[in-house]
């Protein structure tokens, strides 16, 4: 779900890996691993990444949240 929303995101964005990697000022294989999910991210990183997109965090999560059960686990 995450990794779908960021993706999606950014897409709308019409922003490459490539794109949000110079915007975060970090290398485009960071971009890739978080999308692929290799790389896990934190609540910054995730708030980061949406401001890079032009998104609004918290609208960006509301989408991630209403498409948890709501019986959800960890």
């Amino acid at each position: 779900m995450l990794l779908d929303v960021l993706v999606s995101a950014r897409k709308s964005a019409g922003v490459t890996q490539l794109e949000l990697a110079r915007r975060l000022g970090r290398p485009q294989p960071f971009v890739s691993y978080i999308e692929r999910g290799e790389r896990r991210i934190d609540v910054i990183e995730f708030y980061v990444i949406a401001r890079a997109l032009g998104c609004d965090p918290r609208a960006l999560f509301e989408r991630i949240a209403s498409q948890l059960p709501k019986d959800v686990t960890i």
